[in-house]
């Protein structure tokens, strides 16, 4: 059983007093706050005032009642106060059909009576952690929607030209469903973006967006990354802890660069997928989850076709829809319109004028092949803005790599280490295939690191 307090705070209803009693000695050295109360109109005020992490909450009140029913309608009108409430059920032995549907209509857990101590324990410890996994949710909601009244729209997906608007007709027609999404395409052609226009669009979009970004996490904390764990679950699980398919319940997990999951852990994430319920480290108990999943790669589809690296049953489970976003050189029309987005984007946050754009500028940013794609474009234009000392953008302000035909390096050119660096930072890309992850590893660098590098050589 956990040995420290957790600052928490337990509301406990009961019409027992030996159970209340029972309930105050067994939690009270395990958290900072225990209430207790025995009449079920007293429930509603308390929650108002706030301040409660878990509702311990008996099913049955009036003498002789063993339908739940009263124990239904108490946490109905708790969820309607505060809908991020987490709610554990108290039943009896014989209840568990009803206690399992409980759970489907918004409770959290149930605990039986008579409990063990250890038993009721862990489960609030399990219910605090989803506590706060809900606020953190609502936190990102409210921080979600201002960005979004702040900026007057959803992001940055500008673009005429054919192959875009193919890609809005795409997001148009599967926003709105709760269809499975693979996103492809080159790293920095925006593919972030896309699964989170998915989302605004949806009827998902005032819950949680919760991206993971899969080639970050180690192959041994995958499980308790995505599905959580249980306390003591291994060397280093001192608490319990919500997965991120719990922590976006109700709304959408984005899982960035799924291309790179391991052959041996596909197979448990396709059976999160199949049976929408996880088990956390350490738990007998699935978990059921309630959430829309969007992938995204920067891997060929002949990659993730190939059976040795890719399993077939997950490709078809995620890719009921498929969006390959073009790279930038694909779509130069679009670069005007982009570049004019980002000038005025980057001119009202920095509090700078805006300035206009050189013709010869504009050329050569059309010329240039963009092998960062869309965010090496942004972050050209943002240097251009914060450096530019002209009346105008110039073509030197985006610091653009320079062309022409091979030359005969002077000899001092060997020891030119940005030359080196930048070479170095290339052929790694190049070798992993754009994969910013491996690329990296190769380089003994971190993502952060790497991305810095990327945008001072303009890769």
């Amino acid at each position: 059983m956990p040995s420290l307090v957790s600052p928490a705070r337990i509301l406990v209803l009961d019409d027992a007093e030996d159970v209340l009693l029972a309930a105050r000695l067994a939690l009270k050295r395990h958290f900072a706050g225990v209430e207790t109360l025995r009449v079920p109109s007293d429930l509603l005020p308390k929650v108002s005032s706030g301040g409660f992490d878990v509702i311990l909450l008996d099913m049955n009140f009036r003498a002789g009642a063993d339908n739940g029913r009263e124990g239904l309608g108490l946490m109905g009108e708790v969820l309607a106060v505060d809908p991020d409430a987490v709610v554990v059920l108290i039943t009896a032995h014989g209840e568990l059909e009803l206690a399992v549907e409980a759970m489907k209509q918004g409770a959290a857990d149930f605990i039986t009576k008579p409990w063990s101590n250890e038993r009721l324990v862990a489960t609030l410890m399990a219910a605090v952690n989803l506590r706060r996994a809900r606020l953190a949710a609502r936190e990102a909601r409210t921080r979600h929607r201002g960005l979004i009244a702040a900026s007057g729209s959803g992001g940055d997906m500008i673009g005429t030209s054919h192959a875009m608007r193919a890609i809005f007709d795409l997001i148009d027609r599967a926003a709105p469903t709760d269809a499975n999404v693979l996103i492809m395409g080159e790293n920095g052609t925006g593919k972030e973006l896309v699964a989170r226009e998915l989302h605004r669009r949806s009827q998902r979009a005032e819950e949680a967006f919760v991206r993971v970004d899969l080639g970050t996490i180690s192959p041994q904390l995958f499980e308790s990354e995505l599905f959580g764990h249980r306390r003591g679950a291994f060397t280093d699980a001192k608490e319990d802890r919500v997965g991120r398919f719990r922590a976006a319940s109700g709304g959408t997990l984005f899982l960035d660069e799924i291309g790179n999951v391991p052959l041996h852990l596909q197979s448990k994430l396709l059976s999160v997928l199949e049976r929408r319920e996880v088990v956390p480290v350490g738990s007998e108990r699935a978990e059921a989850i309630d959430v829309r999943v969007i992938c995204a790669t920067n891997q060929p589809m002949s990659r993730l076709l190939d059976g040795n690296l890719f399993r077939a049953d997950l490709l078809w489970r995620i890719n009921t829809v498929t969006i390959d976003l073009p790279p930038l050189r694909a779509r130069k029309e679009d670069i005007a319109p982009l570049v004019e987005h980002y000038i005025a984007f980057y001119t009202q946050k920095y509090n700078m004028a805006r300035k206009p754009v050189t013709a010869a500028a504009l050329a050569a940013l059309g010329a240039h092949d963009w092998p960062g794609n869309v965010r090496a474009l942004r972050h050209a234009v943002e240097r251009a803005v914060i450096l530019s000392r002209g009346a105008a953008l110039e073509e030197e302000d985006f610091a653009l790599p320079a062309k022409g035909p091979m030359t005969v390096a002077e000899p001092s050119a060997a020891f030119d280490l940005d030359a080196i660096e930048r070479d170095a930072v290339k052929r790694a890309l190049e070798q992993h295939q754009g994969n910013i992850s491996r690329a990296a590893q190769a380089l003994g660098l971190t993502r952060a690191s790497l991305y810095r590098r990327m945008e001072k050589y303009g890769l």
